[in-house]
């Protein structure tokens, strides 16, 4: 795909660095390098994700004005596709964000569930606790 010369690639990068305990997002551009006859790849960085929300923050000096929302970045990076080809990728993108958002909704009600269970839980086993010591007298005869 990116092996001729003056052809460029771009793709969405996610990085984990272990260091800072951070996920940046890269935009990658690669290019066919003819004197080496290899590809080869630039890369610019957008912003890191969130880790509650799991949206891209934008960084650094370069990084888009502070009125910018993640919704209106995801949508600057989505505009950089321009062939038809990937506007169906770009379909398919919008596509899968939907079904994220869902799923993060769902795991918020399974939380709140679990979080439910867990103080029923607790409340048993607070019961329990005192039952035992109730019957504690009882057992010692």
């Amino acid at each position: 795909m990116c092996r001729e010369e003056g052809t460029y690639c771009m793709a969405i990068i996610k990085q984990y660095h272990r260091d800072t305990d951070t996920t940046y997002v890269y935009e990658s551009t690669s290019y066919w390098d003819a004197e080496k006859g290899q590809s080869r790849s630039k890369r610019r960085v957008i912003g890191k994700i969130d880790p509650g929300t799991g949206e891209i923050v934008p960084t650094g000096k370069r990084g888009r004005s502070k009125k910018t929302q993640p919704d209106q970045m995801k949508e600057a990076v989505l505009s950089d596709f321009e062939s038809p080809a990937d506007e169906a990728d770009r379909g398919q993108i919008l596509q899968l964000e939907l079904s994220v958002s869902s799923l993060k909704a769902r795991i918020s009600e399974l939380e709140e569930e679990n979080r439910k269970y867990r103080q029923a839980l607790e409340k048993a086993a607070s019961l329990a606790s005192q039952i035992n010591a109730a019957c504690q007298p009882f057992q010692s005869k």
